[in-house]
């Protein structure tokens, strides 16, 4: 997998205009209430046979989303790294898996295409591998959260899309 997605991002891009696409920019909809489909990357990693579809059912808008990676993104995880419930030795390798990421600051991520059909929200989704990453260090920050009597704990909101 790519380390950068800026060339895929403008692939897309021009892709989406020939094909005369209407594109609204927006925030991941992961986030949004399913239900979701989710297009097969793995076997199927083209954007434009995801796109045909979308075209074949008649459908000119599609949701495009591109994340770029940034420091204040590392800053805070450092912040809630301070908090966490772990030993010494654990928050020194997690530092350092973090701090480690800083080469990719300013990089793409993760780009999302998707639209929607009878109810469905379809998605095509590709993150770089050191991006996963990022999510495995955030999964291992909010199992590590401090309980403070909050009903939900962790660190609520972390998981920004921005």
């Amino acid at each position: 997998m790519r380390p950068n997605l800026d060339s895929l991002t403008e692939e897309i891009q021009h892709y989406l205009e020939a094909e005369h696409f209407i594109v609204f920019r927006s925030l991941s909809r992961a986030a949004d209430e399913g239900p979701f489909v989710y297009w097969d990357t793995v076997r199927q990693p083209d954007f434009r046979r995801f796109l045909d579809c979308a075209l074949q059912l008649g459908i000119r808008l599609i949701h495009f989303h591109s994340r770029e990676f940034r420091a204040h993104h590392r800053e805070e995880a450092l912040e809630l790294l301070e908090d966490a419930d772990l030993g010494r030795e654990e928050k020194r390798v997690l530092e350092r898996r973090i701090k480690e990421l800083a080469i990719y600051d300013g990089f793409t991520c993760a780009v999302e295409l998707s639209f929607d059909f009878e109810d469905r929200i379809y998605i095509f989704e590709v993150q770089t591998e050191w991006y996963e990453e990022w999510h495995d260090i955030l999964d291992e920050l909010e199992a590590a959260a401090p309980d403070e009597g909050s009903e939900s704990g962790g660190y609520g909101g972390f998981y920004s899309n921005n």
